[in-house]
């Protein structure tokens, strides 16, 4: 009996201990990335802090926060540039723990798209146009003819290939005269000594061109180079003898920078033993180290809302008020505030519970008129061949009988399904699928 007691406590103790991972001073919830390594420590440990984050075994960074839902990306290209296709919207969950999902919205979104209701088509050329006048008075010049494409005309702005322009060579059989051009400056020779002489005017360096970019004609004659065929520089930068930079002492470790979970602690040394001068090297290596600092305390967590719950009953004077037309009454959803441990702070300012006016109309006859084709839904599935969007006529009641004053201007809701009384309509015509078209494959 009391081997198999100590054998259960050393697996409970070998439980309780967490796998040691690289850990996070912050996790970036828009790229799902960990930021500012502070060094290897317990996933406990790390997890202190709410904020930090750690990689697991797999390399993939992980939030210590409790888990909940980053917003919805911004809607993805359309799959097609015209005609029908799909865009798509993610979301993640990250933390510890699993996020609630009481809506089953589900972590990827697909909607149709339509960027244009026309696909281009290419036009074809015309026949080229003449050719234009020869760009020179003399020598050898170019010459441009153009064509349009107008046969047939693109359509939806569709275009056609190749160059709407083309140039030839065209000799007017007239010399010109050339004029002399510099060729480019030639590299700088060495300068005229290897060292500066202090208090003297620095050596100079050279560097020459010539008039051959192009040569001056003689028939007829042409305008020799204006300007110099040599320039020179002062050498300002002759070297001095390096001094290689040397490493002072280390200095303490800081003080440990948390008051719960882990931080990170510095000490520092500076390049000046000696430092380094005239182009002599910088110290190898980095001029601070760090080291992991446990608080062993947890740190506070703020509180965060949850999603309202579903809205109540609709009553007045806490009695029901079911088809009652003439006397309003009130309705209530409320919601909690989530996560809050260790002293962290209340959820943001906000009620835990909210209140509207209200009509029972559950089960209640009522007279209506079939709406307009609504919008297209969602594809479901997500994503895959079998993807489906959805789009209903609704049967827009009559509410003209109730009476709609409320104090302080508040939107009356009517509270529950009523039993519609619209006219008979097959399942048809009042939803219609159809197939999404060019949904992303499931991955």
């Amino acid at each position: 009996m009391l081997l198999w007691t100590l054998s259960c406590m050393l697996l409970a103790a070998q439980e309780s201990v967490s796998e040691e991972a690289p850990c996070y001073q912050s996790f970036n919830a828009q790229h799902g990335s960990c930021e500012v390594l502070l060094g290897g420590a317990e996933v406990n440990d790390c997890c202190l802090n709410p904020h930090y984050a750690y990689k697991d075994e797999d390399g993939v960074c992980q939030s210590c926060r409790p888990a909940s839902w980053t917003d919805w990306s911004p809607w993805g290209p359309c799959t097609r540039s015209c005609l029908e296709g799909v865009q798509q919207r993610r979301r993640f969950c990250y933390g510890r723990g699993d996020c609630k999902d009481p809506h089953k919205l589900g972590s990827l979104q697909t909607r149709p798209c339509e960027d244009s209701s026309c696909c281009p088509e290419q036009g074809g050329w015309a026949e080229w146009g003449q050719w234009q006048p020869c760009s020179v008075n003399c020598g050898t010049g170019q010459k441009l003819r153009e064509r349009t494409c107008s046969s047939p005309p693109p359509v939806c702005r569709g275009g056609c290939s190749g160059p709407n322009t083309e140039y030839a060579s065209c000799d007017t059989g007239k010399a010109c005269a050339v004029h002399g051009g510099w060729s480019n400056w030639g590299n700088w020779g060495p300068c005229d000594e290897n060292c500066r002489n202090e208090g003297a005017s620095p050596p100079r360096r050279h560097s020459v061109r010539s008039c051959t970019n192009p040569a001056p004609s003689l028939l007829p004659p042409g305008l020799p180079c204006a300007g110099p065929e040599e320039r020179a520089e002062h050498c300002h930068s002759l070297p001095y003898c390096a001094v290689h930079g040397g490493w002072g002492q280390w200095s303490a470790y800081s003080e440990c920078p948390v008051t719960c979970g882990i931080g990170q602690t510095v000490r520092r040394r500076e390049c000046n033993n000696p430092a380094p001068k005239h182009g002599g090297k910088t110290c190898p290596g980095l001029p601070t180290s760090t080291q992991i600092c446990n608080q062993k305390n947890p740190c506070p967590v703020n509180g965060e809302w949850a999603e309202w719950g579903e809205w109540g009953r609709c009553k007045r004077h806490n009695k029901n008020i079911n088809c009652v037309t003439y006397s309003a009454g009130r309705q209530w959803r409320e919601r909690t505030c989530e996560h809050k441990s260790s002293d962290g702070a209340h959820c943001q300012p906000g009620l835990s519970s909210e209140s509207r006016p209200c009509y029972d109309i559950q089960g209640c006859r009522r007279v209506g008129n079939w709406s307009e084709w609504g919008n297209w839904g969602l594809c479901q599935p997500n994503c895959g061949p079998q993807a489906q969007k959805t789009r209903k006529k609704v049967c827009e009641l009559d509410f003209s009988d109730y009476t709609t004053k409320v104090v302080k201007n508040e939107t009356i809701h009517f509270a529950g399904k009523a039993r519609e009384l619209c006219v008979r309509m097959k399942p048809e015509e009042v939803t219609m699928s159809a197939p999404c078209l060019n949904v992303p494959p499931c991955t």
